[in-house]
């Protein structure tokens, strides 16, 4: 997991200045504390508050995080009034991503090219606009779980939006080839089309992949808890030896996937909680500029999940 780091010269945060009649929280002590929150629909079972209230106690930062659930017709509206109470940042979650996209004034390029947005940072006079995920996978991916990305191949199940916000930073990472499946192919075609000048990026039917091996294995699909891998949707034997099977779900159980993953021979299977503490860390990093350390808080929710 990574460690604290301050940002460097230039690139702290912009705060916003209160006076004491604004609508920024305070302790009991009387002092004034940032606001940030997640937001979605439903947001009651997000663990971001958890994550990021964890990250502000061990680098010191004065800040509160709350959950915001916003009307599935009402995102704008919601977001309009938490800046005006000088909310300062947002993670965003299902199913308001493409919105907020289109909120944000300003974007990232990796938000770009997702063409959503899972973090909002205000900036004064409107909202700049981030995508985090994939940042966060390739984080849990070579920093915690000792995969190289480069030079080997890479499979992504699903072409959805979960898809999209990873395949840019895969790419980046130099992959040997990166494909994408799905069972509509045509999604597929399209996805790779939009990302063939990051790197080596092919769509394949699935069918087509019988046969083939690859070093990681990424479910991208919507493949949940309390189902299971229909029988035949994926080809048998698609695990290299040494390959590792990633699931973009988290779970306090093992996933459908990582079961069916198992029972076909992958070495290693891990979920997608290190990514959603990686992703939540680099949105911290954008409000705060300050990267926390990550470790502590995937061992708190690991024994959380246990309890």
């Amino acid at each position: 997991m990574t460690g604290g780091k301050a940002s460097p010269a230039g690139r702290q945060p912009s705060h916003r200045t209160t006076d004491a009649g604004a609508a920024s929280q305070q302790s009991s002590r009387g002092q004034t504390f940032d606001r940030y929150a997640v937001i979605g629909n439903p947001v009651a079972h997000s663990k971001s508050p958890l994550i990021q209230d964890a990250f502000a106690r061990a680098t010191g930062q004065h800040m509160r995080y709350e959950r915001l659930l916003a009307p599935v017709d009402g995102f704008v509206e919601t977001v309009r009034k938490f800046a005006e109470a000088d909310g300062l940042g947002l993670n965003v979650t299902i199913p308001f991503k493409v919105q907020a996209f289109a909120l944000a004034r300003e974007r990232s390029q990796r938000a770009q090219a997702a063409g959503a947005c899972n973090t909002l940072a205000w900036r004064g006079e409107h909202w700049f606009g981030d995508n985090t995920d994939g940042a966060g996978l390739v984080r849990d991916l070579t920093c915690n779980l000792g995969e190289t990305i480069a030079g080997r191949t890479l499979l992504v199940l699903g072409a959805g939006g979960a898809a999209r916000g990873i395949a840019g930073a895969l790419l980046a990472e130099r992959p040997l080839r990166l494909v994408i499946a799905n069972r509509t192919h045509a999604k597929a075609i399209d996805l790779s089309a939009q990302f063939e000048r990051g790197g080596p990026i092919s769509a394949e039917p699935l069918a087509s992949l019988s046969g083939q091996q690859f070093d990681i294995v990424v479910n991208a699909t919507s493949l949940g808890l309390g189902t299971s891998v229909p029988a035949g949707l994926w080809p048998h034997r698609l695990f290299t030896p040494q390959a590792l099977a990633y699931d973009l779900i988290y779970a306090d159980q093992t996933t459908p996937f990582l079961h069916w993953a198992r029972n076909e021979g992958a070495a290693r299977t891990a979920d997608g909680l290190g990514m959603l503490i990686e992703q939540a860390a680099e949105s911290f990093y954008l409000w705060r500029g300050v990267r926390p350390d990550t470790d502590p808080v995937f061992r708190l929710l690991r024994a959380a999940g246990r309890d």
